[in-house]
């Protein structure tokens, strides 16, 4: 029945798919056998019996398994981020200081457990570690703007000094009376029609702009955090706001290029090619010999390939744009489905310009 090891107990999630629970949401997709269709936990269609399921952690893997994705509750469809998250972060929104302790959380109905798993699947981080760090990034900024230390650690629910310098210096690797010389990489969850991305960005410009669920992405911020020397955090920023408002105007169908400075870290010959993927026409496409070809290096299309992989600026710097030279899709970070979804979008928005 799916990989345990990254699943609740069956018994648990037959229980929530039976009751429709919406704070399992992400968590798994129920296969039923009967229909061969996979649903999300909340479906609304007549529930089986549990001899008549398998419980799977992706729509992948239960594809895998020879079922087809439900068409009532579209399990695929990673619009926005479960009702339970959506509280989790209007909760540290509405009261980014002091803590919110596992008590708060069962005082608010919320299942302190069921938090940590269902936030770390969907952001990669517990619940309390992005309350930490939303708390910091919050610290830095107010010394940064010239508030005292002590204002800045009683704001943001310190009663211990030294627990504030500890809890700063750890983060930024400098005490709060250096703030101006702590290295920060602001973050920022932005909620889009294909699901959750990240962006990351300082005053040089944006950094970073993925999927949350788009594999390596661990691995794409520590290279970042190493490269730069900084910490990231959740945090404002005049880019992170520019992104933002600039996404959802392009999956409004309004916008098909985009403003906001980009500063990505690469090799001379990646940001080659990641200025050549910025040629690329909205609604167009090229394949990884057309892109070699025109930087200049016809035989450079492996490089091309790995260069394009590279890019961790997804959908502003458009390496979906790039297919192969029979004119199927290959590869894509966020998944070849985003991909066909991006390309389809674009060709309506630039065909709707006519």
């Amino acid at each position: 029945m799916g990989d345990m090891k990254k699943l609740p107990p069956i018994a648990e999630m037959f229980r929530a798919f039976t009751q429709r629970d919406s704070s399992f949401e992400g968590l798994f997709v129920t296969g039923v056998r009967t229909t061969g269709i996979f649903c999300r936990p909340t479906c609304s269609a007549k529930k089986p019996r549990l001899e008549n399921v398998e419980f799977f952690a992706s729509g992948i893997e239960a594809m895998y398994a020879g079922y087809r994705p439900c068409l009532r509750c579209k399990p695929l469809d990673h619009g926005r981020p479960p009702e339970l998250v959506q509280r989790l972060r209007r909760a540290v929104e509405d009261a980014p200081t002091g803590k919110l302790t596992d008590g708060d959380l069962q005082g608010m109905g919320i299942d302190p457990s069921t938090a940590r798993r269902q936030f770390k699947r969907h952001f990669g981080m517990t619940f309390h570690a992005y309350h930490r760090a939303r708390r910091m990034g919050l610290a830095l900024q107010k010394v940064r703007n010239g508030e005292s230390v002590i204002d800045a650690q009683l704001d943001e629910g310190f009663e211990s000094g030294s627990g504030f310098r500890d809890a700063f210096s750890k983060v930024f690797g400098t005490p709060p009376s250096d703030a101006r010389n702590a290295g920060a990489i602001l973050a920022r969850w932005i909620d889009t029609p294909l699901g959750s991305m990240l962006a990351l960005a300082t005053d040089a410009g944006l950094q970073l702009l993925e999927f949350t669920d788009r594999r390596g992405l661990e691995r794409e911020i520590a290279q970042l955090r190493k490269r730069t020397g900084a910490a990231v955090v959740p945090g404002e920023h005049k880019y992170l706001d520019a992104i933002a408002r600039e996404l959802a105007e392009y999956f409004e169908g309004k916008r098909t290029e985009f403003t906001v400075p980009l500063a990505p870290h690469g090799s001379d010959f990646q940001r080659k090619t990641w200025d050549e993927l910025m040629r690329i026409p909205p609604g167009g496409t090229r394949s990884y010999s057309d892109m070699a070809a025109r930087i200049g290096m016809p035989q450079a299309v492996r490089a091309i390939g790995r260069a394009n992989g590279s890019n961790v600026l997804a959908i502003v710097i458009p390496c979906h744009r790039v297919i192969r030279a029979d004119g199927t899709l290959c590869g894509y970070g966020g998944g070849i489905w985003r991909k066909q979804w991006l390309l389809d979008h674009e060709r309506k928005m630039c065909a709707g310009k006519h």
